[in-house]
């Protein structure tokens, strides 16, 4: 069966990647030719690089992978024979609701009409489409390559269907999917990681810590934690269960987090202490900021693949 991508972007290139590495046959869709040939040769030099640092995805070749991409510059012909269509334009509501409803007049009643955005509501992207039913967001994590997390969120008038098959067939791509019961603004991704944010920005702000500092408490201590068990499961094994971690703690952690400042304003004085901070150890121009990312990204693969041996062990 065949998936198609709409817009051939970073996102766009990257679930295409995602599901050729699964055995899916794959279309890029753009509306400019040029981006879809560029998008094309992106995806053959990254395959090339990962074949040769061993961690290509999936048990087919390089030569088989792309085999499994083609491109498309025409809509109507693009989701034709589809069953799965995930949108990667840019975070803009206007434009996706233009994409979403062009769609809707063009699509059959069994294809999977699904969106990237990581922040927009469905409700505000799929309200009033004939194919409501068949939508959903998947929101991925950057880069999904390497970080497998899909959330998948339904519209309040999602068929449960369409749900389950979405997380079928993230699932059957190595992604690791988790359904949201109902939409909530940030989903459950953003919300946990903006309370982190929140905290680390007033702890900064309050000249608690150094912004490095900040950083180091995460990446060297709960970060570790969290790579491999969630916050619910660390407080299990904290202590003898659950319950017995709320008896013990329940009072103290009431108290700290009573002590929680109000919503930072992200801007001014903080924003510009944090900004020198970082920019001190990595100055905010294109190629060192592109030069870390390689090496993240370096990081998340040796991650992803100790977790792999972790879980066959």
């Amino acid at each position: 069966s065949d998936i198609y991508f709409l817009f051939s972007g970073l996102i766009g290139r990257s679930w295409a990647m995602v599901f050729a590495a699964g055995g899916f046959k794959v279309k890029l869709y753009d509306v400019a030719q040029e981006q879809l040939t560029s998008a094309l040769e992106n995806i053959r030099k990254q395959m090339k690089e990962l074949k040769e640092s061993g961690f290509l995805k999936g048990t087919l070749s390089v030569e088989q992978q792309l085999s499994l991409i083609s491109i498309c510059a025409d809509l109507k012909a693009a989701v034709e024979g589809a069953t799965f269509i995930q949108e990667c334009t840019p975070e803009n509501l206007e434009l996706k609701k233009k994409i979403f409803s062009q769609l809707d007049l063009v699509v059959g009643d069994n294809v999977i009409l699904s969106s990237s955005t990581s922040c927009l509501l469905p409700s505000k992207l799929f309200t009033g489409l004939k194919h409501v039913k068949q939508c959903i967001v998947s929101h991925p994590v950057n880069p999904p390559y390497f970080v497998p997390l899909v959330e998948i969120v339904p519209h309040p008038e999602t068929d449960p269907s369409t749900i389950e098959r979405t997380y079928a067939l993230m699932k059957k791509i190595g992604q690791s999917p988790v359904k949201l019961n109902r939409e909530t603004e940030g989903f459950v991704l953003n919300r946990l990681q903006y309370a982190v944010i929140s905290e680390a920005w007033r702890l900064v702000g309050e000249g608690v810590i150094s912004p490095t500092d900040l950083d180091l408490v995460m990446s060297d201590g709960l970060g570790m934690r969290y790579a491999f068990i969630g916050p619910l499961e660390t407080m299990h094994l904290n202590a003898e269960g659950i319950s017995n971690y709320c008896k013990r703690y329940r009072d103290g952690m009431r108290l700290v987090l009573n002590t929680f400042g109000p919503v930072p304003e992200f801007s001014g004085e903080i924003e510009q202490k944090i900004n020198q901070a970082m920019s001190e150890k990595i100055p905010s121009v294109p190629k060192v900021l592109d030069a870390r990312r390689k090496w993240r990204d370096e990081c998340l693969t040796g991650l992803a693949k100790l977790k792999k041996e972790m879980k066959s062990d």
